[in-house]
């Protein structure tokens, strides 16, 4: 008989929510939000990497990063702040970006409302048209 050997936590691993896929994300920005999840303090929620370092950790260009990081925080997935750091010669210079990784529920809650506000909205919309299109057809015309 063999014995049932305990399995060992998983080392160098960072949770990814599954429902992220619901977003409509493209593949830069899960990357760029990846790398971030994989920085951050699990206690905090956040780190302070380069658009440089980023970009080297994914394949994208700084300036690609900074375009995805902007997305990220449209999106409510990330906040960001300036950061400076203050040099020997006592010179006060930008610094990283610190990263805040907010909780995924919230902005999983958010996205759906969002949804469905415009959900209905749509079925207002198709209501009125259907209104505008019936008072239309009921009306006499006009002769030419």
């Amino acid at each position: 008989m063999s014995r049932r050997q305990k399995s060992e936590p998983l080392k160098n691993t960072f949770p990814f929510p599954n429902d992220i896929f619901l977003l409509g994300l493209c593949p830069g920005e899960l990357a760029v939000y990846a790398y971030l999840l994989r920085c951050a303090n699990r206690k905090t929620g956040q780190c302070w990497p380069s658009y440089k370092t980023i970009g080297r950790a994914v394949g994208l260009s700084p300036n690609t990063v900074r375009k995805y990081v902007c997305a990220l925080v449209d999106k409510g997935l990330v906040h960001t702040e300036n950061t400076f750091v203050i040099t020997k010669a006592g010179l006060k210079r930008n610094g990283n970006l610190l990263y805040t990784i907010l909780p995924f529920g919230a902005v999983l809650d958010d996205h759906c409302q969002q949804q469905l506000a415009e959900l209905r909205l749509a079925e207002t919309q198709r209501k009125w048209a259907q209104k505008v299109k019936g008072s239309a057809e009921g009306t006499p015309r006009e002769p030419s």
